[in-house]
């Protein structure tokens, strides 16, 4: 594996652990993990790049290494409050090419439809956005938000690496016993009683009380300039959350064609997790659209 170094950065108040890979001459290129994720996730996506590159994948707040917010909510704009700081830190001024996955695609897109000059290349995996909402669920949802607040969410605990191993493959059955094993030990940690932790903020599981406008989130996904790689998992599980796969392939297609400058990708034999499942024909795609 190519070994990465952490460094830890001050980010909007709070502490940021960013991983680096390469040299830091060598071309930049910014990595976002997705939601329950960490930066440790994109090692075999690395290792499997050809060219020199000096990739920079910051852990979000509130995930692995990185300082949790403090409060009892999480807020979407704020990654992009921290995305801002952290390109200002190491390309001020510059065009970056951007890589987000899932949660972190999303990030990458919106932020890219905002931030127009800052971005050269965007590459998105999986970063489809939330289902629809109607206003007529606002009070629902409210209501499921502050009954959260009363019960502090909780994460399951694991008596060895080995029982999160089992987690990371019964959530992904393609991964491999070895990348298991690296990922368990960067996705958790041994607390004082021996139990292992993941490495992330219950409070991510809160519902937030605060409808997704996907109207709203296209109009930024419009306003993009730069070229995007759009990356698709052939047995992607995204309809569980989008919708029924029919009615949820038109409204990802629909969201995808906002973008004017978009390559669409499909990744076979690979789910949600492609760059776990197929990091060398990923690594690939990545490399030719950024030649």
């Amino acid at each position: 594996m190519k070994p990465s170094r952490s460094e830890f950065l001050p980010v909007r108040g709070l502490r940021y652990h960013i991983r680096h890979w390469g040299s830091e001459s060598a071309p930049r290129l910014f990595m976002l993990h997705g939601w329950m994720d960490m930066s440790a996730s994109f090692q075999f996506v690395v290792d499997s790049l050809k060219n020199d590159w000096h990739v920079i994948a910051p852990d979000w707040r509130g995930y692995g290494l990185s300082q949790r917010s403090g409060g009892d909510s999480y807020w979407f704009a704020d990654y992009l409050g921290d995305l801002d700081a952290i390109l200002d830190h190491y390309a001020p001024g510059e065009q970056v090419n951007l890589l987000g996955h899932s949660m972190g695609g999303n990030v990458a897109c919106m932020y890219a439809g905002v931030r127009t000059e800052r971005i050269g290349k965007l590459i998105n995996l999986e970063g489809f956005g939330m289902p629809p909402t109607r206003p007529e669920q606002a009070p629902g949802r409210y209501v499921q938000w502050l009954d959260g607040l009363r019960d502090a969410p909780e994460l399951r605990s694991y008596a060895s690496l080995q029982q999160v191993m089992g987690r990371l493959q019964k959530t992904n059955p393609r991964l491999s016993d070895e990348r298991a094993a690296f990922l368990a030990q960067h996705w958790a940690a041994q607390n004082a009683e021996g139990r292992w932790e993941i490495l992330g903020d219950p409070a991510h599981k809160l519902i937030s009380p605060v409808l997704y406008h996907v109207e709203e989130a296209l109009a930024c996904w419009q306003a993009i300039t730069a070229p995007v790689l759009w990356v698709e998992a052939e047995e992607t599980d995204i309809w569980r959350w989008i919708g029924p796969k029919e009615q949820g392939r038109a409204e990802v297609d629909r969201r995808k064609n906002c973008i004017r400058n978009v390559t669409t990708v499909s990744i076979p034999d690979a789910g949600h997790m492609l760059h776990h499942d197929q990091p060398e024909l990923l690594a690939r795609h990545i490399e030719n659209f950024l030649a």
